[in-house]
């Protein structure tokens, strides 16, 4: 019986997008710290450049605690629409080598390059070339992870950043993975991680000598894709498209609400603007989800779940209401409102959630080592 091709992936992502696109834009900020965002009390990190990371400045930061890290810190708008061209134009870079790429944001995608339209024999030898053109074309740094499967291409790319290059090869996975803390395995947040340390499971290898049934036990139906990772195996596919799951609309105020001001003034707003969104993305869904920040940063959801579709404006806003009185506590203000429509009738209750940028350092300083990272024969 003849063997199945190993599997060629490629995970490009993007150095510091939007900051490194304000600094080829801007020769002045070149070498500075940047932070895209809005500076001031209600202001967040969009993307901080390298510079601001030495200061410890991460996405998803608030501009306060960004500029207390960094007083030079500089804050620039952010300009989507310029963002999004300069991906598309990344976007078109893939797909002279391949139509099997799954974008994950504007920034990263993932790429297989089994079979590829120049007939390159070794996908390292792809990540190369189109690391070149994305600098050539657009002036611009990436990083590019090579493996047999996604799980260890994304970790590849982050291994050498920026401006890396990495193949993690079949022979040497497994003792790769069993190097690596826990916090590095997808899926696994600051809870999941401390729930894990508290079972005394630190690193890929403690992870493995777990059984899928301790995994599922205590983790639900994400402890058996750690069990798959722990071994090395992900066969998820590159996925082309995707299917909408949610269509949602949240807003951050310059000053806090009160939970009446939401009530009465608020959700109706944002309530109109999502009824919009549906409409022009033609998206139904059963799911109605609240969400909230308070001014500490805190975050809740609460979510009910219809047995038909929610349409009805009318409808979406008094349930609206209801969860958001349902949220704790009752009495702090809030700094952020929103509310989605996920769960399509067709697709059962599972939902895809993506973000544009996911802070991602699976080696804390001093665990990094190249034993690990080789090209090899056949990717």
């Amino acid at each position: 019986m003849e063997q199945a091709p190993i599997r060629k992936i490629i995970h490009i992502d993007m150095d510091a997008f939007y900051a490194s696109i304000e600094q080829r834009d801007h020769p002045e900020y070149r070498g500075k710290p940047v932070a895209v965002g809005r500076p001031g009390l209600r202001g967040v990190v969009a993307t901080a450049s390298y510079e601001a990371r030495r200061f410890g400045i991460r996405s998803a930061m608030p501009s306060v605690k960004a500029a207390r890290l960094c007083p030079s810190l500089i804050f620039v708008p952010n300009r989507m629409e310029v963002y999004k061209q300069i991906s598309r134009q990344i976007r078109e870079i893939f797909s002279r080598y391949t139509d099997l790429i799954e974008p994950l944001s504007l920034d990263e995608a993932f790429l297989d390059v089994t079979s590829n339209k120049l007939d390159i024999p070794l996908a390292v030898d792809i990540a190369r070339l189109i690391k070149q053109d994305i600098f050539n074309e657009t002036g611009l740094t990436s990083s590019a992870g090579v493996s047999y499967n996604k799980f260890l291409a994304k970790i590849a790319s982050d291994y050498r950043k920026p401006n890396g290059l990495c193949t993690i090869a079949p022979q040497k996975a497994q003792e790769f993975i069993d190097a690596l803390p826990i916090e590095a395995f997808w899926g696994v947040g600051k809870m999941t991680a401390a729930r894990m340390r508290s079972f005394s499971i630190t690193n890929g290898k403690e992870l493995r000598s777990q059984t899928k049934e301790f995994l599922t036990t205590h983790f639900g139906k994400m402890g058996n894709l750690y069990y798959q990772f722990a071994r090395g195996i992900d066969e998820r596919p590159v996925e082309t498209a995707h299917v909408r799951k949610s269509v949602g609309c949240e807003y951050t105020y310059m000053s806090d609400l009160s939970r009446e001001e939401a009530i009465d003034n608020k959700l109706e707003s944002i309530v109109m603007e999502l009824q919009h969104r549906l409409k022009r993305s033609q998206f139904v869904g059963n799911t109605i989800t609240v969400k909230v920040k308070f001014p500490d940063f805190i975050q809740k959801t609460r979510s009910l779940t219809m047995n038909y579709p929610l349409t009805d404006s009318d409808e979406i806003l008094s349930l609206a209401t209801t969860l958001l009185e349902s949220i704790e506590p009752h009495q702090a203000p809030l700094r952020l409102l929103g509310v989605s429509i996920s769960n399509p009738p067709s697709q059962g209750s599972t939902s895809r959630w993506e973000q544009l940028e996911l802070p991602f350092d699976p080696f804390p300083q001093g665990t990094k080592t190249d034993r690990f990272a080789r090209p090899w024969a056949d990717l």
